[in-house]
């Protein structure tokens, strides 16, 4: 049950491990947050910084969310408010952009009591601009709180790692998905339930559906190229990772949904009784589950999460296309 007034929907757990450390004075120099595309990580980070830097005499009422602080975070204007960006061309998270951030974050606070750095997507950070964090997270200024967000902690160095508070942040129920949208965004119950079913409890993506209804028809568009993809020829396939490869940044959410299919197909192969995220999907994922053995499943789910690690790499991007597409099942014999 909600015991908060923070402004996020779930994590009810990871909300109070964040206000006890508040409160008993154990705020940590540097967070690591956690979890899947769209669960629901910069919203947390962003209520945190909200709950450390509030200005309401009531230290039980933070975050407010009418104070000035609180305003200005939401809107991201807060000047001790740092955000790192991606490099728009490469979707990586330079070196230079670290030091710029480090190189801020050293400086006294303007006007609030932390001076808070949130550095988006830390898992596009090669190791190099991970490195260059290091001396930041080893001698923090006083006050200064780093929160790292990435969607797990694979591709990320150790020492990073271990010099960080990690919160991993779990799928809702679709229960609580269904209910938010609802009872918080004026969702029909009708759009609430798909929605629900479609999110695989990522609270971030079922919003952001729900006031985009494009997003539906890009995730449906998405999925109809994989299925196509399993009826196709190496040499098809190979045309369709060549026009795949000129647009990296569409990639990231491209590849975190397939994995999701493959996942689904997975768990129908082993005849799990959980039912698919992709749910609308079902027949055709039944189907290709006819066709198909647990270790099919496997290898692509293996390769597609391989190539969106590798993403923030120097990776040729074409070629490591056409290997993930080779994992795949269904290749069709032919030119």
């Amino acid at each position: 049950m909600t015991t908060h007034h923070w402004p996020v929907y779930g994590h009810d757990w990871a909300i109070e491990h964040l206000r006890k450390g508040i409160a008993n004075g154990r705020t940590r120099h540097a967070y690591l947050i956690v979890g899947t595309e769209s669960i629901g990580k910069e919203t947390l980070a962003r209520a945190f910084a909200m709950a450390l830097n509030c200005t309401h005499a009531d230290e039980a009422a933070r975050p407010c969310g009418v104070c000035s602080a609180c305003k200005r975070i939401t809107s991201g204007n807060h000047p001790d408010m740092l955000y790192s960006e991606l490099d728009s061309s490469t979707g990586a998270l330079k070196i230079e952009e670290v030091r710029a951030v480090t190189s801020r974050i050293a400086l006294k606070p303007y006007e609030a009591r932390y001076r808070i750095a949130i550095f988006r997507d830390f898992d596009h950070a090669r190791p190099q601009a991970q490195d260059a964090l290091l001396k930041t997270l080893e001698e923090p200024p006083p006050q200064a709180v780093l929160i790292l967000l990435a969607p797990s902690t694979e591709s990320l160095l150790p020492t990073i790692t271990s010099r960080s508070q990690v919160i991993q942040l779990r799928p809702l129920p679709a229960d609580s998905v269904r209910d938010a949208l609802i009872q918080h965004r004026g969702a029909s119950p009708e759009q609430a339930d798909l929605l629900a079913r479609l999110s695989g409890g990522r609270m971030g993506w079922a919003i952001r559906a729900l006031e985009d209804p494009s997003i539906l028809e890009q995730r449906a568009q998405a999925l109809d190229l994989l299925e196509q993809i399993l009826t196709l020829t190496r040499a098809q396939r190979f045309e369709i990772a060549d026009d795949l490869s000129k647009d990296k940044l569409a990639l990231y959410p491209l590849l975190e949904l397939w994995q999701s299919y493959w996942r689904d197909l997975l768990l129908l192969n082993q005849q799990a009784g959980i039912p698919p995220a992709n749910g609308d999907r079902l027949a055709g994922l039944e189907q290709l589950a006819h066709h198909t053995v647990p270790d099919d499943a496997v290898r692509a789910l293996k390769a597609t999460r391989t190539l969106s690690q590798n993403l923030s790499t120097n990776v040729n991007l074409r070629l490591a296309l056409e290997v993930m597409f080779l994992d795949y099942p269904g290749l069709v014999t032919g030119n």
